[in-house]
């Protein structure tokens, strides 16, 4: 299907005029453009505080073209990449990802495993400090 077919397509068979680059969009039509649901992107507004389209009156969002790469990214870093929310919250945070889609290269490593490895870390302290506490209760206990 041509790009023009898909434009009437999707507008009820009227003719879209095409927008510039630089133009801002709609929800719908970057909702569109990313193949991602409206309440999605709404959702990831309250979870990326960098995330932050214009609102016009009624609360109608409109995203510049940054917003809508730094969502193209949050996109490709959730969906293809199996980051978490809370990794791409700590990659933007510490500059993991400097303007949105301008580092294309991601850490190394696998972010899932990263975490459940600290995880893992941290249960195996616990578990080595309770059993030294358990040695030494028993070792009381055999006094007594």
């Amino acid at each position: 299907m041509s790009d023009e077919a898909a434009e009437v397509e999707r507008d009820g068979g009227r003719p879209r005029p095409r927008k510039a680059p630089t133009a801002f969009r709609t929800i719908s039509e970057v909702a569109d453009d990313l193949q991602i649901p409206q309440h999605v992107l709404r959702f990831w507004e309250t979870k990326f505080p960098q995330l932050k389209p214009l609102k016009r009156g009624g609360g109608r969002r409109y995203y510049r073209p940054e917003d809508i790469a730094l969502l193209k990214r949050i996109s490709d870093l959730l969906y293809t990449q199996g980051y978490t929310i809370k990794g791409v919250q700590r990659l933007l945070r510490e500059g993991g990802i400097e303007e949105a889609g301008a580092s294309p290269e991601l850490p190394l490593g696998d972010p899932e495993r990263d975490e459940a490895e600290g995880a893992e870390d941290a249960l195996r302290e616990a578990l080595d400090a309770l059993e030294r506490l358990a040695h030494e209760l028993r070792a009381l206990a055999a006094r007594a």
